[in-house]
C-alpha cells in the first residue's frame, strides 16, 4: 500500500494545504507536485535510498517529503541555516545521494542537486509505489549535546505513530489553520506542525523565518500557534515596545486562536504567567524528542501548570528510574524518564551500539530526569548537563534559572556547574539585567536565598561573586557565580 498520508491526503484534494510566500496550494496541488518529484527521482522504489531536502519553509518542502515517500525513499531534512560542514557532514553520515533543493539553494550541492525549478509540476500517470509501513521513511538528525549529531531513522508506521496521538491530544481538524514559524529538520516543526496539519486537512500558513511583529500581524488569521521558549519571550519584548493602540490590536487577534504550544526547551515560568496576561492564552507546554515524537503533554482541556509537561499522551507508556535502573515510584522522587511507545524510533543510522546502549528492556532512556508532582511530570534537566552534583546533593539547572528569572532586575540567565574543590561542583550563572535596573550582589544574594527556599529548591545558596551581562550577551565588569551549601540538618 502507499504511505498512509498520501492516502489521507487525497481525500482533502480541494482545500488550500499550505499558504506561503508564493501563495495558496491546494492538497491536489500539493501531490501533484510530488508525483512530478518521485518522477524525477526515478519513479520506480528507491528501496530506502536516501535523499535530503533543503529549501525554504513552504509547499516545495512538503512537496518533497511526499515526493521521496512515493517512491520509498528517506527523506532527510536539512537546516538551511547549518554551516557548508555540518551539512556535509550530514549527507556523508547519511550517504544520501541526491538533495532536492529550491533555486536558493541548490547552487551549495553542485553535482548531486536535483533543482526544483525544472522538474515537472505533475506526472498524472504515476502510481505512489507500495510502501510497507515498516519502511525506513525518515532521518532526523539529533542536536548533538553528547557528541556528533546522529541520524534517527523512523519508519511509516512510527511516523503516524508520532502523528495521530497529537491529532487527537490536540484536537486537531480540517478547519484548523496554523501559523508555522518553526525549523523542519526537527520532529517539533516537521511533526508537530507541518504533518499534523496535512494528516487533518488543515492549513498551514508558512512564514520565511520568524519576524515577531510579522506573527503578531498573522495570528488572528489562525487557530494555532507553536513556538519555543525564546520566540514567545521576544513576542512579548516587541509588544512591550509597541504603542497602546498596537498592543491591544495584537492582543485582541489572540481571540481566533484555540490553542498555543510551548515546546523543544523548558518554559520559564514567567514567560507563562506574562503571556497569559497579554494574551488570554495558558501556553501548552508538552515534552518530546526527536527519537520518540511527544510523549508527555499538558491537556487540551484542563489544567495545565507552568513548568510542567503534563501526562502521558494517548499510547505512550512512561516511567522514572534511579541510578541502579530500579523503578522510581514515590511522589517527588527524581529519576532518568524512559518511555515506551509505537512512535519510538528505529535506530541510530549505522551506529548499533549507540542503539543498543539508549534501551533497557525495551524502554528508551531520555537522558532526561525528571519528577512526578500531583500527577503530572516536570523536567528537571539533561541528566549530563542540567543536573549539577554539589555538596552531595542533585540540583537543577533548570529550577534555579525559573526562581532568577522572577527577579525583576534579571531579564535572563544560565545556570552551568563548574568544578569545584569544596562541592564537587558549583553554581555558576550568567545574569543579563534588565535595563533601567541595579542589579547588586548583597541584594540579590538574601533575595536568591529566600525564593530558593520558598520555591523548595533543596538548598541554601550562597552567592561568591557576580559578573552581569549586558543584552548583546557580552561579559562586562562584574554571570552570577553561586555555591550551593547542603541544607541544614533539621
Amino acid at each position: 500500500m502507499e504511505s498512509s498520508i498520501i492516502s489521507r491526503l487525497e481525500a482533502f484534494a480541494t482545500r488550500t494545504a499550505v499558504e506561503d510566500a508564493s501563495g495558496l496550494h491546494t492538497y491536489a496541488e500539493l501531490l501533484a507536485r510530488a508525483r512530478g518529484i518521485a518522477v524525477a527521482l526515478g519513479g520506480q522504489d528507491l528501496n530506502e535510498t536516501r535523499i535530503a531536502v533543503l529549501t525554504d519553509p513552504g509547499a516545495d518542502f512538503a512537496a518533497a517529503l511526499l515526493g521521496i515517500w512515493m517512491v520509498g525513499g528517506i527523506a532527510i531534512p536539512l537546516c538551511r541555516d547549518h554551516p557548508a560542514p555540518e551539512i556535509s557532514y550530514v549527507l556523508e553520515d547519511s550517504g544520501a545521494i541526491r538533495v532536492i533543493a529550491d533555486q536558493a539553494h541548490a547552487s551549495r550541492f553542485r553535482h548531486i542537486t536535483l533543482c526544483l525549478e525544472g522538474l515537472p509540476k505533475d506526472a498524472p500517470q504515476f502510481q505512489p509505489c507500495v510502501v510497507a509501513p515498516d519502511r525506513r521513511a525518515l532521518m532526523l538528525y539529533t542536536s548533538g549535546t553528547t557528541g556528533r549529531s546522529k541520524g534517527v531513522v523512523t519508519t511509516h508506521a512510527q511516523v503516524e505513530a508520532m502523528i495521530c496521538p497529537l491529532v487527537s491530544a490536540w484536537g486537531w481538524s480540517e478547519r484548523d489553520h496554523i501559523l508555522h514559524v518553526l525549523p523542519l529538520h526537527h520532529a517539533h516543526g516537521l511533526v508537530n506542525a507541518l504533518l499534523c496539519c496535512l494528516w487533518s486537512g488543515a492549513t498551514c500558513l508558512m512564514l520565511p523565518r520568524f519576524v515577531a511583529c510579522d506573527v503578531w500581524d498573522r495570528l488572528g488569521q489562525v487557530t494555532l500557534f507553536m513556538g519555543v521558549p525564546t520566540m514567545y519571550r521576544r513576542l512579548l519584548e516587541v509588544w512591550e515596545q509597541a504603542g497602546s493602540r498596537q498592543r491591544s490590536k495584537w492582543s485582541t487577534g489572540c481571540s481566533s486562536v484555540r490553542l498555543m504550544v510551548s515546546g523543544s526547551s523548558a518554559l520559564p515560568a514567567d514567560i507563562f504567567v506574562r503571556w497569559e496576561k497579554v494574551t488570554g492564552h495558558r501556553l501548552l507546554e508538552r515534552y518530546g524528542m526527536t527519537e520518540i515524537g511527544m510523549a508527555l503533554s499538558n491537556p487540551l482541556t484542563g489544567e495545565r501548570r507552568p513548568g510542567t509537561v503534563g501526562v502521558p499522551l494517548p499510547g505512550v507508556e512512561v516511567r522514572l528510574v534511579d541510578e541502579l535502573g530500579q523503578v522510581v515510584d514515590s511522589e517527588g522522587q527524581a529519576g532518568e524518564l524512559q518511555v515506551k511507545s509505537p512512535s519510538v524510533f528505529q535506530e541510530y543510522w549505522r551506529r548499533p551500539e549507540a542503539t543498543e546502549v539508549s534501551f533497557q528492556r525495551g524502554w528508551f532512556s531520555t537522558g532526561d530526569v525528571a519528577t512526578v508532582e500531583h500527577g503530572y511530570y516536570r523536567i528537571l534537566g539533561r541528566k549530563s548537563v542540567d543536573i549539577i552534583k554539589t555538596g552531595g546533593y542533585k540540583v537543577s539547572a533548570l529550577e534555579i534559572e525559573n526562581v532568577l528569572r522572577s527577579h525583576a532586575a534579571v531579564a535572563d540567565c544560565a545556570i552551568v556547574g563548574v568544578v569545584d574543590e569544596d562541592w564537587g561542583e558549583a553554581v555558576c550563572a550568567a545574569v543579563v539585567p534588565n535595563p533601567g535596573f541595579t542589579l547588586t550582589l548583597d541584594t540579590l544574594r538574601l533575595w536568591a536565598k529566600g525564593q530558593l527556599a520558598y520555591y523548595k529548591v533543596p538548598t541554601r545558596i550562597r552567592i561568591l561573586n557576580a559578573l552581569p551581562l549586558n543584552s548583546t550577551g557580552k561579559v562586562q565588569k562584574v554571570a552570577l557565580r553561586a555555591a550551593f551549601e547542603a541544607p541544614q540538618a533539621r
